[in-house]
């Protein structure tokens, strides 16, 4: 039962905040909390619907698919169903980036530039509106109530980006204090701040964990080496996302901090896709955003068979995202979840994989604080981070426009030298692609440390 405090919060301060920001969270999280009891039959029902008004907009005020469409003697009219969407060609980041502009509504108001991450080893450079986040927000709420976890209870957030990072100031620390969440810094897990972490979960006693799942595992190793009792503080979930799940990683941290793990799947650039609920299935956030898997031709296959992730957000009239390849290998299931939701379900998801990176030092760091360098330096389309050990770590990049400069070398050499320590080998290959693995996926900061 949700304590006044967060009742308060949930009901009165969220909304209001929500209002302020022109977010419509409120009004889409209560169609969420009752569309998902609704039957599979007229879900999809009205997902092909709303996919129709999602593609009238678009065709009326996006350039890029107004010339799109009309180049393929489509109209609107030709987008009734899902499987119509096979018509269209994929987007990719490369084609978002040559069409940055005619990718933009021609009515979109208050737009946001975001970036992803760049684990894929390809940033890409975005535009969000408040449709889409408010959605995103949505959706993240009504996965966490699965838990019994409502907004205004304690949580404890282990990210790194240096988005959320740098966005520290007055407001947001005072923001965070009210609505009670906890951040705590994902990059340099040195045993000291792997146990000050440790305390801090302890000391708060907060309701749900949230982060990357590779933090809380090594936060679990850490009390289970120095027989710290995580086990009876209250935890309802400890939420993971934007890395794969590993079962040696979900097994470790449920025992330590005697809690379910519950899996999130998606992406800054492709929404919220699926959340896991506490009968075990990974839920498509099916209301506003189409799946399609798709063999490495890419032809459409049917439930049960493993492919490519294939997205549209129904929330993106302002900068669409139709169908949007996200790289990572999914399955969709044959069968319903027996939680009587009638959300499909995406099973087997692969291919996402972030490592930790050791700096000389014995420093544990997420890979991201590598990514993020590379990520930062304009004309890097692509790269590849390899730790071969302790004292040399390779890096490939792509960089099309001729001879890798020496400012550009220079400047990757001395960032990572700053993380991993000066004396560590920093090896620059120049290359003209990055083969991606067997899964379809890149895999781009691998660990193969020898201690």
């Amino acid at each position: 039962m949700a304590s006044w405090y967060t009742a308060f919060i949930a009901k009165c301060i969220f909304p209001l905040q929500e209002k302020l920001k022109k977010h419509t969270t409120l009004a889409v999280f209560k169609q969420l909390e009752q569309s998902q009891w609704q039957d599979a039959a007229l879900l999809a029902q009205q997902q092909a619907d709303k996919l129709h008004r999602f593609m009238t907009k678009v065709y009326q005020n996006v350039p890029y698919y107004r010339q799109l469409m009309q180049q393929h003697s489509l109209t609107p009219e030709h987008f009734k169903h899902p499987s119509d969407l096979s018509q269209l060609p994929f987007l990719t980041k490369p084609v978002i980036s040559d069409n940055f502009a005619a990718l933009k509504a021609s009515n979109a108001t208050e737009l946001k530039r975001f970036n992803t991450g760049g684990s894929s080893g390809q940033p890409l450079i975005f535009l969000l509106g408040n449709e889409r986040v408010s959605y995103d927000v949505a959706q993240k709420w009504r996965a966490t109530r699965w838990w019994g976890v409502d907004i205004g209870d304690k949580e404890i957030v282990a990210w790194g980006s240096p988005i959320e990072l740098n966005a520290q100031d007055k407001v947001r620390i005072w923001r965070d204090k009210l609505f009670r969440s906890t951040l705590i810094p994902a990059f340099d897990m040195t045993e000291q701040k792997l146990l000050g972490f440790l305390n801090t979960i302890k000391k708060i006693k907060p309701k749900m964990l949230f982060g990357y799942p590779s933090v809380y595992h090594l936060l679990a190793k850490t009390a289970k080496q120095h027989n710290i009792d995580m086990s009876a503080l209250g935890i309802k979930v400890i939420f993971v996302t934007s890395e794969r799940l590993y079962p040696y990683q979900r097994e470790l941290i449920s025992e330590v901090f005697a809690a379910p793990v519950a899996n999130g799947y998606g992406g800054r650039d492709a929404g919220f896709i699926a959340h896991e609920c506490p009968h075990g299935s990974m839920h498509l956030s099916y209301e506003d955003i189409i799946v399609e898997i798709i063999d490495p031709n890419g032809q459409v296959l049917p439930n049960g068979q493993s492919g490519e992730i294939v997205v549209t957000h129904l929330a993106t009239s302002e900068f669409p995202f139709i169908r949007y390849r996200t790289g990572d290998i999914g399955t969709l299931a044959t069968k319903p979840c027996s939680c009587g939701r009638g959300l499909p379900v995406l099973e087997a998801i692969e291919g996402r994989s972030t490592d930790f990176v050791v700096a000389s030092d014995g420093t544990m760091m997420h890979g991201l604080s590598l990514i993020y360098i590379l990520r930062e330096i304009p004309g890097v389309e692509a790269f590849r981070i390899e730790q071969q050990s302790l004292a040399l770590t390779q890096v490939q990049v792509v960089w099309p426009q001729g001879t890798l400069p020496n400012e550009i070398k220079s400047k990757i050499v001395s960032g990572f030298k700053a993380r991993l320590g000066q004396d560590v080998q920093i090896v620059i290959q120049h290359v003209d692609t990055i083969a991606a693995e067997k899964s379809g996926k890149f895999r781009y900061v691998i660990s193969k440390v020898v201690t």
